[in-house]
């Protein structure tokens, strides 16, 4: 069984308001969601109350889940206020008797659509209008539960620009409102590529002082950028890696906002994400053919052998690799399609899944036509191939060319998947090379590659399949990844001591 730190209970328990557009499993674009989805739970097994709060998407009503009305709320827009419907569902946690309240703000003109952020491929024109409401009516909901309920926030925690503005507004048009004094702001960061960037033009769409359109403030080269106001008016800021938090304060990494967060680097702290452990594991997986643990893994081979079945490749004990991403190049999937040709010469075989950039779907597609027994393409996801591929690949294959955190090899460590990965970002953090101090230490879980070229991966995949070959060297790779613990307690523990720390 692999190793899990669980949290004990905080010594100051806390009122959590965590503030995000996504979390599971109520709706999903990426990462985020599994985040905000998982982290609240967490933080109430510590002994903390927590609100998770979302916007009333279309799609909740497909979530599963079922929402009462708690109450209704007068939101200032520059339009007027909107009379608002706020909603609830409960999550138990455990069996101590704890929960998540998940409160949603339900507008059907901003949020009743067929995507969260756009659709078609194409954000909705109104985000800033969307997303300035969601937050206007967070402000809301803390002087409400303050006022009706009793229940003084004491820590409003943010994720990405969607939610950046309520740190703003609390800082500035809320400072005279004493049911939202003193609450504690923490804006997490999950990838500084995406800011919520709208034109200057819009900045009234806001409510806010047009004081406040200025460099010091939420002007970025005459645009309205919601995340850097949100760094600059949070108490702290953190993201999902400790070398992410280091590289976005590089030009390379910070997307413009290099300075604005080196502004605020004595408040930027880095927590690496978890998985949801029991989702993600090997020994339960309803979607594997065998189940396996660390301490039995021949249910891996079981594993690799139906995966090998279901893309018609030959039974052999060669090297099975997976990749299991967006086609684009920031994942670095131009990499691996340039190096092909050479690493069928490597006598491996290699399934990808994932959905991305036309041309490289359409080059992925090509490439499986010339090679049609040793590689596999699936475009489009499919959750259960999903599993099914980290559960029977030998390999896993995640050339990023930056990656906050990144949650794919997280879940090959614990499937026993052995990854490769781009030195960067949390892939850095969570993936030991194979060195030989790190084997003599039986710490090392996997292979890094150095620099961002398609003859490096290449280098690093030679060598991968070199080491292969040597079963007792692998086979502590794999024990080692499967060991370690990669679950949501050991980073609830970080935030718990952050949180703790402001609001003491």
């Amino acid at each position: 069984m692999s190793v899990s730190c669980r949290p004990s209970v905080t010594k100051y328990p806390l009122n959590l308001l965590m503030v995000s557009s996504e979390a599971v499993p109520y709706a999903k674009t990426g990462g985020l969601a599994d985040v905000a989805g998982a982290l609240p739970l967490e933080l109430a097994k510590l002994g903390h109350d927590v609100i998770l709060l979302l916007p009333r998407y279309r799609c909740l009503s497909e979530s599963g889940r079922s929402f009462r009305p708690v109450c209704r709320l007068q939101v200032p827009t520059p339009q007027g206020p909107v009379d608002t419907l706020i909603e609830e569902d409960v999550i138990s946690v455990g069996s101590g008797g704890r929960h998540v309240r998940v409160w949603t703000v339900r507008n059907e003109a901003f949020f009743d659509r067929p995507g969260l952020y756009g659709d078609r491929g194409a954000d909705y024109q109104d985000n800033l209008d969307r997303f300035a409401f969601f937050c206007r009516a967070t402000i809301e909901v803390i002087a409400y539960q303050h006022i009706v309920n009793h229940w003084k926030t004491h820590l409003l925690h943010l994720h990405d620009w969607q939610s950046a503005l309520c740190a703003v507004y609390l800082k500035t048009i809320g400072q005279g409102r004493p049911e939202v004094q003193d609450v504690r702001t923490v804006l997490t960061l999950h990838n500084v590529g995406y800011q919520g960037v709208f034109p200057g033009a819009q900045f009234e769409k806001t409510g806010l002082p047009q004081s406040l359109f200025t460099p010091a403030g939420l002007e970025y080269y005459g645009s309205v950028n919601l995340l850097k106001g949100g760094i600059v008016f949070a108490d702290y800021v953190t993201t999902v890696s400790p070398t992410y938090a280091r590289e976005i304060l590089t030009p390379e990494f910070g997307f413009g906002l290099e300075g604005v967060l080196r502004n605020r680097a004595d408040h930027l702290l880095g927590i690496l994400n978890g998985i949801d452990i029991d989702r993600w594991n090997p020994e339960t997986d309803p979607y594997l053919p065998a189940n396996y643990s660390v301490t039995d893994r021949s249910g891996k081979l079981v594993c690799k052998q139906a995966l090998q079945q279901e893309f018609h490749f030959p039974e052999t004990s060669i090297p099975l690799l997976g990749v299991i991403a967006r086609l684009t190049s920031q994942k670095g999937l131009d990499l691996v399609a340039a190096i092909i040709p050479q690493l069928m010469a490597l006598d491996l075989q290699l399934v990808i899944l994932g959905t991305g950039e036309p041309e490289l779907e359409a080059t992925f597609q090509s490439l499986q036509a010339r090679y049609p027994h040793r590689m596999g393409l699936h475009l489009g996801f499919d959750e259960g191939l999903a599993h099914r591929i980290e559960g029977g690949a030998d390999v896993f294959v995640m050339p990023s060319r930056y990656e906050p955190c990144g949650l794919s090899q997280l879940y090959s460590l614990r499937y026993g998947t052995v990854p490769v990965v781009r030195k960067t970002g949390g892939l850095a953090d969570t993936v030991v090379p194979l060195t030989v101090h790190a084997q003599q230490a039986g710490q090392a879980t996997g292979f890094h590659v150095e620099e961002d070229t398609a003859s490096a991966l290449l280098s690093v995949l030679s060598r991968t399949v070199a080491v292969y070959q040597d079963r007792l060297m692998w086979e502590q790779l794999v024990e080692a990844g499967m060991s370690m613990d990669v679950s949501w307690a050991r980073s609830a523990n970080a935030y718990d001591r952050l949180f703790v720390s402001l609001v003491r």
